[in-house]
């Protein structure tokens, strides 16, 4: 009932950039956050940068200065531009949303399928 699409990520040499897109759609009602999570291999998921809505950014410390997160409230879409790319930012990107399906529901949480970046000369 609920999908987010993901596009972007690949492959960049350290010190490149990349852009992640993701949109929601299908029945939602009011999205209260979005965000990105990573996950490498060996590791667990860690949130990356989520901003909830009417609300301020929160990054990790790993990603600060580096990593910007946008939303387009409108079209239910939120980005991640990550700039000066590391090795160690190498990861499966997840796109999140929590959200409600109507007006006196509880907040669901829905995932995107992942995109690989992988930063690597």
């Amino acid at each position: 009932q609920v999908q987010l699409v993901e596009s972007g990520g690949g492959l960049v040499q350290p010190g490149g950039s990349l852009r992640l897109s993701c949109a929601a759609s299908g029945r939602i009602f009011s999205i209260k956050a979005m965000g990105w999570y990573r996950q490498a291999p060996g590791k667990q998921r860690e949130s990356v940068a989520v901003i909830p809505t009417g609300g301020s950014a929160n990054y990790a410390d790993s990603v600060k200065g580096r990593f910007t997160i946008s939303r387009d409230y409108a079209k239910n879409m939120v980005y991640l531009q990550m700039n000066s790319l590391k090795p160690e930012d190498t990861a499966v990107y997840y796109c999140n949303a929590q959200l409600t399906r109507d007006g006196l529901g509880p907040v669901f949480s829905y995932w995107g399928q992942g995109n690989q970046v992988t930063v690597s000369s």
